[in-house]
């Protein structure tokens, strides 16, 4: 293999993504992933899995490296965040959550009478709903004892659900914000003092997912 080579730039890529165990992020961000075949690297586009050329993979290189100062220790930002969200929601997949079945248990009421009132709540922008696997979840973050929506989270709640992608909204409001020096927002809004903060930090960040749809 000659240095510098197409092969040689893919595979030097590819051995600094699984050092820092960001491979199986590439897919997610909606990048070129790559396989081994007989020790070979061997780099594909998405979607049409056509090879990546020469040019192509050193503005991919250009691309992952782009953060920091020094390319040498750069870090693909990008991939960090989609790793972390990705244990996140495994974290809070593990019984974070209730069903139509399991709204109506806590309730009181009928199956068909909860899943009304989940929706109605989710139109009005006062109920978190998140898709997973063609279920709708419900994270309890956010139900009281007799699974209403907490009181206090109404109003975090309407700006986020207007421009915040489900997902991450759920993550934002259950795990240290750094726009709250590193409370937890939904725990955060039970403080009255607190509540204007975690208000004002929740339509930051809806602001920002405006803004970034352009």
């Amino acid at each position: 293999m000659a240095p510098g080579s197409s092969e040689d730039t893919g595979e030097r890529l590819a051995d600094w993504l699984e050092a820092l165990g960001l491979s199986d992020q590439l897919a997610a961000a909606g990048l070129p992933t790559y396989d081994r075949v007989d020790g070979v690297v061997r780099w594909r586009e998405p979607g049409t899995s056509e090879p990546l050329d020469a040019d192509r993979l050193a503005d991919l290189d250009r691309q992952l490296r782009a953060q920091g100062d020094d390319p040498a220790h750069a870090v693909p930002v990008a991939l960090v965040r989609l790793r972390r969200e990705a244990r996140v929601r495994a974290e809070l997949l593990d019984g974070g959550w209730l069903d139509y079945a399991g709204v109506a248990a806590l309730r009181g009421v009928s199956l068909n009478a909860a899943r009304f009132a989940v929706h109605k709540a989710a139109e009005r922008r006062t109920m978190l709903l998140v898709q997973h696997e063609g279920t709708i979840l419900v994270p309890t973050f956010q139900l009281d004892a007799v699974g209403e929506v907490r009181a206090e989270l109404l109003t975090v709640l309407e700006p986020l659900l207007a421009s915040v992608d489900p997902w991450r909204a759920w993550i934002w409001l259950t795990t240290p914000a750094g726009l709250l020096g590193g409370e937890v927002p939904h725990e955060a809004a039970r403080d009255a003092d607190e509540l204007p903060v975690v208000q004002r930090a929740a339509m930051a960040l809806a602001e920002r997912a405006q803004a970034s749809r352009g």
